[in-house]
């Protein structure tokens, strides 16, 4: 059966992995890019903007495996916008443009269900309310064998942790600290002995820790 997988998931030294007051023109809070100025400066980031350069070191080397294998993707409503409640606009489709980096299907979890959009480059999101189990299930089908990646925000990522159907998920551990915002560990106490641990620093400070279902 295909694997359930994290990537590039970051966090604060107080768990935080997002910050408190997202909106359109901060998608994470008052964190900012505090938590991602790790991730932007890597080759893979630069190249999905379709841009040169960037950092080619062990945070690249960690980044780039984020797409390998991955067939359909699984995100909460507040990754895909800032809207709340009943959908009011429509003609928002994501914070990336009209060729979002997924290229593959993408099931949105959202109390709201609306209709699937179909974007540029093989993307397209689908709506849909339902249990971490119903999604998986239903991502599992459009992935056509490959793995399903749990793309976030952090309420999204901790629900398929408590349903513990994750298999294999990457944190990292960004060394700031936010004291307010959404925090990934709440409810989890325990977890790490479902898996085997591992970690890397790297020369940013950020400690990259790998959860891997035995």
């Amino acid at each position: 059966m295909s694997r359930v997988r994290v990537h590039n998931f970051a966090v604060s030294l107080d768990g935080f992995a997002t910050g408190e007051g997202q909106s359109l023109d901060e998608p994470f809070g008052h964190a900012g890019e505090r938590l991602h100025e790790w991730f932007f400066e890597t080759r893979t980031f630069q190249a999905m903007q379709g841009k040169t350069g960037g950092s080619t070191g062990v945070e690249d080397a960690i980044v780039r495996t984020w797409d390998t294998g991955i067939g359909a993707e699984i995100m909460g409503r507040n990754k895909f916008g800032p809207q709340r409640g009943p959908w009011e606009n429509h003609d928002w489709n994501g914070w990336w443009g009209p060729n979002p980096p997924f290229h593959t299907p993408v099931f949105v979890l959202t109390h709201h269900p609306r209709p699937s959009v179909k974007m540029e480059g093989g993307t397209t999101f689908h709506f849909v309310d339902a249990t971490p189990e119903e999604a998986l299930r239903q991502a599992r089908e459009a992935a056509g064998g490959l793995d399903v990646r749990i793309g976030g925000g952090p309420s999204t990522v901790r629900q398929f942790l408590a349903a513990d159907l994750v298999d294999h998920m990457h944190v990292a551990v960004v060394p700031i600290v936010l004291g307010r915002g959404e925090r990934l560990w709440d409810g989890l106490e325990e977890l790490e002995k479902r898996f085997r641990v591992e970690s890397v620093s790297t020369p940013s400070g950020v400690t990259h820790v790998t959860f891997t279902r035995p």
